[in-house]
């Protein structure tokens, strides 16, 4: 077991050193000079010169390139082009807002998603089962976009009974201590503040893990139907074993493998979907300051993003074969 983690492990190295070369790669494709967005269009080729030269932007791209990956070895991942502040403190200030809601959406989505799995493969061909796929083939199909201003428009606008954004109301303050609201709140012992919370997290949670429940739901009824037409699953049925006993103890726990799959790539969904969401209910994550640093040419801030999804994309999919190895045995010695 331990082998077989040392070899996953060591194979992350090289897929993080190929991501870091083609961000850094693509973002010098992208038209536009961070010395003219910083100085502005009627700046002087002196002083544009000069801002090169500060930034390192005058020297040959594979010096650039090392430089980065060296001091990103180091946790330093440079400086905002346009604000100057440092890159590594700004995400782990921002950061803990994008996991608390890439977490909610995720707990939405296994909530949902794979009872109704369960139920529509144990109960194939009900109302049930047609209902649940019909539910889960829109909410694959809808823009995560259009389905956030929907909610707003519905739940805020014409309901007025959740917040249009943000993560607290306008004037409501909390001391931080994870930088996670509804832990702090809990932390701190202020309901009041947890309640508020969690009414702004209600909305963009919802709109970010719709698709990942329809997705998780079709896989865990295709898993099931699999499973449950198997031998020995009809012979726990003849021994007189009850149908939930069979369903739980025997059928899921077989069909788990595509699921933790499909799970651990969500993981990576709801980061990357979670600069859409963030822009509509003005999340203040990491995936709309991304989205500011992309307009303004800002290298390291989307460096340093793109480097830190990527980093927590490949330790979830690590994790998720390792826990294959957990669940299945065979595969360690595959």
């Amino acid at each position: 077991m331990l082998s077989y983690i040392i070899k996953r492990v060591l194979g992350v190295i090289p897929v993080l050193l190929c991501v870091s070369m083609l961000v850094f790669g693509f973002l010098r494709l992208i038209p536009g000079d961070p010395a003219v967005t910083m100085l502005g269009e009627r700046a002087t080729p002196e002083n544009i010169a000069r801002v090169r030269e500060q930034l390192g932007l005058n020297k040959p791209l594979y010096e650039q390139y090392l430089t980065f990956l060296g001091n990103a070895l180091r946790g330093d991942l440079g400086r905002s082009v346009l604000r100057q502040e440092p890159v590594t403190q700004e995400i782990l200030r921002r950061f803990p807002a994008t996991i608390e809601l890439a977490l909610a959406a995720l707990l939405f989505a296994i909530a949902v998603g794979i009872p109704a799995g369960v139920i529509s493969a144990v109960r194939r061909g009900s109302w049930f089962d047609s209902s649940s796929m019909l539910v889960a083939l829109t909410g694959v199909s809808m823009p995560i976009f259009w389905l956030g201003l929907m909610l707003i428009y519905l739940f805020a606008v014409v309901l007025h009974l959740l917040p249009t954004g943000g993560r607290l109301d306008a004037g409501t303050q909390l001391a931080p201590i994870t930088n996670l609201v509804l832990v702090d709140a809990v932390l701190r012992w202020n309901i009041p503040v947890f309640i508020q919370g969690f009414r702004h997290l209600l909305l963009p949670a919802l709109a970010l893990g719709t698709i990942p429940m329809a997705i998780i739901a079709r896989m865990t009824r295709s898993s099931m139907l699999e499973v449950l037409g198997q031998d020995y699953i009809r012979t726990a049925h003849a021994k007189g074993l009850m149908g939930r006993t069979v369903v739980i103890r025997h059928a899921l726990r077989n069909a788990w493998l595509p699921i933790i799959t499909v799970v651990g790539l969500q993981v990576g969904i709801l980061l990357s979907g979670a600069i859409l969401t963030e822009t509509v209910f003005s999340w203040p994550g990491i995936g709309r300051w991304l989205v500011d640093a992309i307009y303004a040419r800002d290298y390291p801030i989307v460096q340093g993003v793109t480097l830190v999804i990527a980093l927590i994309f490949v330790v979830v999919n690590l994790s998720v074969d390792i826990l294959y190895a957990l669940v299945d045995p065979r595969i360690r010695f595959e």
